[in-house]
């Protein structure tokens, strides 16, 4: 049985919530360096510009990539082998977030009830999602999401009936919908089967996936290909002003599900749909 202090993993959550608000996954950065390659319309090339422009300001003056820093996502991965000392392990997450964002001057942006709206003044309660896996080590992944690209998500309970034509039809039908709202060029978490709320976290954790990496089945690798060609071919384009980049990946997950039923979700991210990793 491995011991580990909870003040490493709030040293760790506060490095991850700073270094995911600042620098984007390199795998992302490369997908837009490629789309200002291939894309033709002139004022949409410039506008991707810009945004690789924006991320080279942001890591050369240690500024957040967007404004929103988001609502913090935190995924644990906890070995059962693994012993937590010094005190609770969620209270160690949470005050890592409250770190990262008061001591790393990001935009504060929760509220302790939803519709009385105070704001909690360091972006706490973070979101956890916890799981419990074989080993004696500890996986964090910090996803910090903004809400111009969350509110545009989706979910929908097709019926069992439906297939590869109609889980595209409502993807593109939810990116239509958005238009420029999520500040396209945009990437997709699309989940896939479960039940109603675990659809919706296959599509978050979609949105983590390296943006070069596929689908481990050729079946939605083709899948996701077949979507980001038919949601390009929408013409919204880079912040909306046209052209053939309207998304930059599409990463759909997928789980077993009920004989009844169909659900799936579409998690939309912005340009800079940002996480940062760690092993403790």
């Amino acid at each position: 049985m491995r011991e580990l202090d909870v003040s490493l993993v709030e040293e760790a959550v506060a490095r991850l919530c700073v270094e995911a608000n600042l620098y984007l996954p390199q795998s992302l950065r490369n997908k837009i360096e490629q789309a200002r390659q291939t894309e033709e319309n002139p004022l949409a090339r410039d506008v991707l510009s810009d945004l690789l422009r924006n991320l080279e300001a942001a890591e050369t003056l240690h500024l957040p990539i967007c404004q929103d820093t988001g609502m913090a996502v935190i995924f644990a991965e906890i070995g059962q082998e693994l012993h937590f000392v010094g005190g609770s392990f969620e209270e160690a997450l949470q005050r890592g977030v409250a770190r990262g964002y008061t001591e790393g001057f990001l935009r504060c942006s929760v509220v302790g009830d939803p519709l009385r709206r105070k704001n909690t003044g360091n972006n706490t309660p973070a979101v956890l999602h916890l799981r419990l896996i074989a080993g004696d080590a500890l996986r964090l992944c910090v996803a910090p999401k903004g809400f111009g690209s969350e509110n545009m998500s989706r979910l929908a309970m097709l019926t069992p009936a439906a297939g590869a034509d109609e889980i595209t039809a409502f993807v593109l039908e939810s990116v239509r919908l958005a238009g420029s709202n999520p500040c396209p060029p945009v990437v997709l978490g699309i989940g896939i089967g479960g039940n109603f709320e675990s659809c919706a976290l296959l599509a978050k954790q979609a949105l983590c996936r390296p943006a070069d990496i596929p689908n481990g089945d050729a079946y939605y690798a083709a899948l996701e290909q077949r979507i980001l060609r038919e949601v390009n071919a929408l013409g919204i384009g880079p912040q909306g002003f046209g052209g053939s980049t309207t998304a930059l990946c599409a990463a759909v997950e997928t789980a077993p599900t009920h004989i009844a039923g169909l659900p799936v979700a579409v998690n939309i991210g912005c340009h800079v749909t940002r996480h940062a990793e760690c092993s403790l």
